[in-house]
């Protein structure tokens, strides 16, 4: 299938400039601040790295002049579970998704300390259970559609997205759609990320655990419909979404999958990136073919 024309695309959707953005705390933590703040862009195009953060929001943009309920995305950046890439794979995608109708959440999780084990719920799971949660229940103030709410992540962000995608625990935790943008999806090796892996489940996890956390195992006929993005070059191997795919097909769940021979890791809209900046129209083309996007 050929690629839709920005062009072409506009005429399908019609581009909306982003209202002041809303941020809303997702705790009533009141310990220290730990939180620390490494900017590796430039001015005029910030790249911020935030580690230790101990205190979630969620940031909601919506489109300015907004004409009845639109669709919103909870987006999940990355960062290896490590960090959280906020700019480039957080406010940027929420102004995108603002440019074509649809809200955009950025989640600001908690990362993971010193592992989990078997009984407890990882704190970016909650996190991102808690958002879902909010947006719908909120959905009359922002004009939400509450039954068009999906969840999107890049890298480790997008693990956490699949996460959510396979073991959402109550009904208004599933997202209607998932986006998966070079996605760790897989514990095991030898597909898995080891950054990723070490920073969620500790260092030497049970194998149980790895089991539970590879989602492409937990895929169900209830797993929403879900569009991913993989380079062939990828140092997260391309497996990951490979397996993701598969298992989607297997339970007969609706589903594409864009590969890029070149394009590596971590190029989030993939502006000036060569091939990969293709992504963002045939994502938005997925979400109007799907009746996401009106």
């Amino acid at each position: 299938m050929k690629t839709l024309s920005l062009l072409c695309l506009s005429l399908l959707i019609p581009l909306l400039s982003p209202a002041e953005p809303v941020i809303i705390s997702l705790s009533n933590y009141s310990g220290p601040n730990t939180e620390t703040v490494t900017d590796r862009g430039t001015k005029e195009l910030p790249n911020r790295l935030l580690r230790r953060v101990t205190l979630p929001t969620l940031t909601i943009f919506t489109p300015e002049n907004i004409s009845g309920k639109i669709p919103l995305v909870v987006i999940c950046p990355g960062g290896s579970y490590q960090g959280l890439a906020i700019d480039k794979e957080g406010y940027e995608i929420a102004k995108w998704l603002n440019s074509i109708g649809v809200a955009g959440a950025v989640l600001k999780y908690r990362l993971p300390t010193n592992g989990i084990s078997g009984t407890e719920k990882p704190l970016p799971l909650q996190d991102v259970e808690k958002a879902m949660e909010l947006v719908r229940s909120r959905a009359r103030e922002f004009h939400i559609d509450p039954k068009r709410v999906g969840v999107m992540g890049f890298s480790a962000g997008g693990h956490l997205a699949s996460t959510l995608a396979t073991h959402w625990s109550r009904k208004n935790t599933r997202p209607d759609f998932a986006i998966l943008c070079y996605p760790v999806i897989s514990m095991e090796d030898p597909v898995g990320h080891t950054g990723s892996r070490q920073a969620l489940l500790g260092g030497s996890p049970d194998k149980k655990l790895i089991a539970f956390y590879s989602n492409d195992l937990h895929v169900t006929k209830k797993t929403p419909p879900t569009f991913l993005i993989h380079a062939k070059d990828d140092p997260v191997k391309v497996e990951n979404s490979l397996r993701f795919k598969a298992a989607l097909d297997k339970k007969g769940v609706r589903s594409e999958l864009v590969l890029f021979e070149k394009g590596g890791h971590g190029y989030g809209l993939g502006i000036g990136k060569g091939e990969v900046a293709a992504w963002p129209e045939r994502c938005a083309a997925w979400m109007k073919s799907l009746g996401i996007l009106k």
